[in-house]
């Protein structure tokens, strides 16, 4: 990766190739991120570009893409910060499934949100640079070639014989040969004693979930973010549950193998109260195997910690349900 200084000279020479790189991960179904984060990497690609990269702060951040006043304060509302992490995580992922031939990498470093632009090829280049150059190597000042002791010495300068000089001729031939009589006796072994050692659990086995689109109800833009938020959350933690499988929406339960349930859900603002109803439904018969209420206040309160903290709490639920749990696969 070429350094900071390299990364803001391309944002200049070729705004256009950036941009367009820009549009090629916005429109991209790997780059998994909800509309805020989408809105949040053009915003800070955008005023970089327009030369205002050093002025990206968390209360610019805050004010142009997340619609907070003059007062907010960074320390109590870590919107921007949490953004910046998932947004990380979102390019990582997208430059590891499907972007590693892109010609522009886009990366957010580390203690601030002006993104950095780096060529294809720079990748490369650095770590040619970073190879030391044995060749060229030269000699410590002082050090000669040919003095006593070093690497080439003298006649009449003999080398004092060590231990392992007179282990070496024996040893080596004595490793192969105890590696020939491990060959002969493993397949022997194996035929004797056919291990019983159950093979290890497919993801055959395991309970699937197809997290859909949560509907948004009262038609307010606040809803839709909340609703689209709520399924990325959900979809993030129940990845992490080691019972469950996590399908994308569409998937139809003939192509699966095992138990298959529909997480559905909608989200309803009214004034700064959120009202949430998530049901599980058994992808078999279509019977609800559980469905709980969730009601929030949001004032003075993150809506990404809103989020975060109903989606933990869902996911508890559901991996602990005993339904969930003792369902038989479908016909």
């Amino acid at each position: 990766m070429v350094p900071e200084e390299g990364g803001a000279s391309e944002a200049r020479q070729e705004p256009e190739i950036i941009r367009a790189q820009l549009d090629r991960i916005l429109t991209s179904a790997e780059f998994l991120a909800p509309e805020r984060g989408r809105r949040f990497l053009q915003y800070i690609v955008e005023e970089t570009l327009d030369g205002r990269g050093e002025q990206l702060k968390a209360s610019t951040i805050a004010q142009a893409v997340f619609g907070r006043d003059a007062s907010f304060d960074a320390q109590n509302d870590p919107v921007v910060r949490i953004e910046a992490g998932r947004i990380r995580r979102a390019l990582e992922r997208y430059y590891l499934v499907c972007g590693s031939s892109d010609p522009i990498e886009i990366t957010i470093p580390k203690g601030g949100y002006a993104p950095h632009f780096s060529n294809g090829d720079d990748r490369s280049n650095v770590e040619v640079a970073a190879a030391p150059n044995h060749e060229n190597k030269q000699p410590p000042p002082g050090h000669q070639q040919g003095e006593p002791g070093h690497e080439r010495g003298q006649p009449g300068h003999e080398r004092p014989m060590r231990y392992r000089d007179l282990l070496l001729p024996i040893g080596i031939p004595a490793l192969f040969g105890a590696v020939a009589v491990l060959a002969l006796i493993r397949p022997l072994e194996s035929y004797l004693s056919p291990s019983e050692t159950p093979a290890p659990a497919t993801s055959t086995s395991k309970t699937r979930i197809v997290v859909e689109p949560f509907v948004a109800l009262g038609g307010t833009a606040r809803g839709a973010d909340l609703a689209k938020g709520l399924a990325d959350q959900l979809i993030e933690k129940l990845m992490k549950v080691n019972s469950l499988v996590v399908l994308a929406p569409g998937r139809s339960g003939a192509e699966t193998v095992g138990s298959l349930f529909n997480l559905q859900g909608s989200t309803l603002v009214e004034g700064t109260v959120l009202h949430l109803h998530v049901r599980l439904i058994n992808g078999a018969d279509g019977t609800v195997v559980w469905a709980n209420q969730y009601d929030r206040d949001l004032r003075d309160q993150a809506i990404l910690d809103v989020e975060d903290d109903i989606a933990a709490q869902i996911t508890r639920e559901i991996s602990t349900n005993r339904k969930l749990n003792s369902a038989s696969p479908p016909p």
